[in-house]
């Protein structure tokens, strides 16, 4: 295990590394990044969810030895987005830097960090807290060092942000563990894990989105193209970012409302710009747009729960930006890279538009549900779990065989 650690981080010569990528003859599962984290991450995410709303219908107080919504809230962040956002880096930053990707017996040992953080998470109290907390927070680490690694050796600069943002997922999930025996610290640490993650949906959304359908407008010749990155990109992100930072610290304080209000606007407007309404006829482009229009939907109606929770509950709001735009985006982003790099033609089958529907409809029904039902809440609840598990488990089973076989 020491020589597969220290792996990780070997300086080895570019000419070694296409040796080894050419010669890899190890199961396709394990030659590139995004197999192994976007199917394990999309079962976890359609089995964690029922189990934690299971828990709640029966008045369960813990899982796993740790308290049910700290669990649930836990596992989505540090379970499920992060096996996503590692598939995507991994996957992406080679792209980035013109370096070989992490394969082989050295994914094999980072996926195994992720998958002992899932088994140390079920059984904390027959490990302890120490061995859960450090079994669980390793794998955010040795990835943030290694993202770190290929960006500085691949004289990736411009992607500096992307490291920061991957380093201080890593640190909230060590805050989220150092806070086990104060509320606050753990809501500090779960808000600030969610904040970061909705900046890297900004953020890399922000290239991939106009990216991918200015490439796919040229292919049909449809004009006019996607807006260039300009003065209103930097402000949504720089109004988002003073927003989150205001949310994580008071929510409810009227300044912070006004910021989210703002940054919902400002993202608005830079959505718009990237004319997704002219993807109509691609379902795999236009998720895209759906996934990212979540994101100031979700700061609008953060904004709006600051000033008046009674009318859109706290709750809501952020399942806005959990379930929706996270939920959306993740989808969006695993079915495209599962099909470019399995070798397969870029459109939505039934099956994958299937998905689309049913993370969406689960995002809507998580929202909207249990204010409007009232006392059938929980069964709001229940619903919307079902719906938008079910989404990943379509993932799972579509998309599962390509993911598991070998390049077309």
């Amino acid at each position: 295990m020491l020589r597969s650690f220290k792996s990780l981080f070997s300086r080895s010569a570019p000419r070694d590394l296409l040796n080894a990528r050419r010669g890899y003859d190890g199961p396709a599962l394990f030659s590139y990044g995004f197999r192994p984290f976007f199917l394990f991450g999309a079962i976890w995410a359609a089995l964690s969810v029922p189990l934690w709303i299971y828990a709640y219908a029966n008045g369960a107080g813990l899982i796993g030895g740790m308290p049910a919504q700290e669990w649930h809230v836990h596992e989505m962040l540090y379970g499920y987005l992060a096996a996503v956002i590692s598939g995507f880096l991994l996957t992406a930053v080679p792209n980035w830097t013109g370096r070989l990707p992490v394969l082989g017996g050295r994914l094999m040992f980072l996926f195994a960090l992720w998958g002992a953080g899932r088994i140390a998470m079920l059984a904390p109290g027959q490990i302890g807290p120490v061995a859960t907390a450090s079994t669980d927070c390793l794998f955010l680490v040795v990835l943030a060092a290694m993202i770190w690694r290929e960006i500085i050796a691949g004289k990736n600069i411009k992607n500096v942000p992307v490291c920061v943002l991957v380093t201080l997922l890593a640190l909230s999930n060590i805050g989220f563990h150092a806070g086990a025996l104060n509320y606050e610290v753990h809501e500090f640490s779960e808000h600030f894990a969610i904040g970061v993650i909705a900046l890297m949906v900004a953020l890399i959304g922000g290239r991939i989105v106009p990216s991918f359908t200015r490439n796919w407008l040229n292919q049909q010749k449809i004009s006019p193209l996607p807006a260039q990155f300009g003065v209103i990109d930097k402000a949504a992100l720089g109004f988002a970012g003073l927003a989150l930072i205001g949310w994580t610290i008071d929510a409810g304080n009227p300044v912070t409302g006004v910021l989210l209000l703002v940054a919902g606007v400002t993202h608005m407007v830079r959505l718009a710009r990237w004319r997704g309404w002219k993807t109509g006829a691609e379902p795999l482009v236009l998720i895209l747009h759906v996934g990212y229009a979540w994101l100031p939907l979700s700061f609008l109606l953060m904004g709006v729960s600051a000033f008046a929770p009674a009318i859109v509950p706290p709750h809501a709001a952020l399942h806005g930006l959990t379930a929706g735009a996270m939920g959306t985006m993740t989808l969006a982003v695993m079915t495209r890279a599962t099909l470019g790099h399995t070798g397969r033609k870029l459109t939505a089958d039934a099956w994958t538009i299937a998905i689309y529907g049913l993370v969406v409809a689960g995002a809507l029904l998580r929202i909207v549900g249990p204010t409007m039902l009232g006392r059938f809440h929980i069964e709001a609840m229940l619903l919307s779990a079902l719906v938008w598990s079910g989404a990943f488990i379509l993932f799972a089973l579509r998309y599962g065989p390509m993911l598991f076989g070998p390049k077309k």
